[in-house]
């Protein structure tokens, strides 16, 4: 259902998981009942509301694992250090480790935001294929933050590709003047998961980059190893 873009009926569910039709009308009516899925007048299944609580339960517990490895990131580089997921249209941060400059970036762990506008938003959509984004956009349109935000789909599909060939994503000043953002995918993660690191742009430079993106994509690869360790024993 998240993979559809969190609807979806009752005969591409069939066609997705591969069970008969009444087993599947016998699940969603549980999953109903607990909140968990809605039922909507169209008769498609949407995701529910209780979910929002499970996902903010293993947002947090993912956060409190994922932070020590954002700590070696601030160490190693030393601006704030952000953890990031695509969440159906939206980014959410799920975890950050703020940098020790007094003038520093913060970014309240939950806050959700367009990608179009941020650095891991464009890591995490440079993983899509570009039918998806233009579908996310056509719901959410692009919103402009600053004179930098990208705003238009083709100029995006552009800075896409980019992304997929360099294999990082910046925001320059693209959600908040004055501020500059280096994000890269997290490779294999069960959720589309970013990493970055942000600071003031006259800090994080692009000249910074070459120093920059190879520790981010060590640190990436790492949490990537690690992500796949809690997985296979879990």
């Amino acid at each position: 259902m998240t993979d559809a873009g969190g609807e979806i009926g009752i005969s591409q569910l069939a066609e997705a998981s591969g069970l008969p039709l009444p087993t599947i009308h016998r699940l969603m009516r549980t999953l109903v009942n607990l909140g968990y899925v809605r039922q909507e007048a169209s008769r498609r299944y949407a995701l529910g509301p209780r979910l929002i609580r499970l996902g903010e339960t293993s947002s947090r517990l993912l956060g409190t694992w994922a932070r020590p490895h954002l700590a070696r990131l601030v160490d190693a580089i030393g601006e704030t250090a952000n953890m990031a997921m695509l969440d159906g249209d939206e980014v959410v941060y799920v975890a950050q480790v703020p940098s020790r400059h007094s003038m520093r970036m913060f970014t309240e762990v939950g806050r959700r935001v367009l990608p179009h506008g941020t650095a891991v938003g464009k890591a995490l959509l440079a993983q899509l294929p570009e039918s998806r984004v233009a579908e996310a956009l056509g719901r959410t349109g692009m919103p402009a933050h600053t004179e930098h935000t990208i705003t238009t789909p083709a100029a995006l599909f552009r800075q896409l590709r980019t992304v997929r060939e360099l294999g990082y994503a910046v925001d320059d000043g693209e959600q908040e003047l004055g501020v500059r953002c280096v994000a890269v995918p997290v490779p294999g993660a069960p959720t589309m998961t970013a990493i970055s690191i942000s600071g003031p742009a006259a800090r994080v430079t692009e000249a910074r980059n070459d120093e920059v993106v190879p520790v981010l994509k060590a640190s990436a690869a790492e949490l990537a190893a690690a992500l796949a360790v809690a997985e296979s024993s879990a």
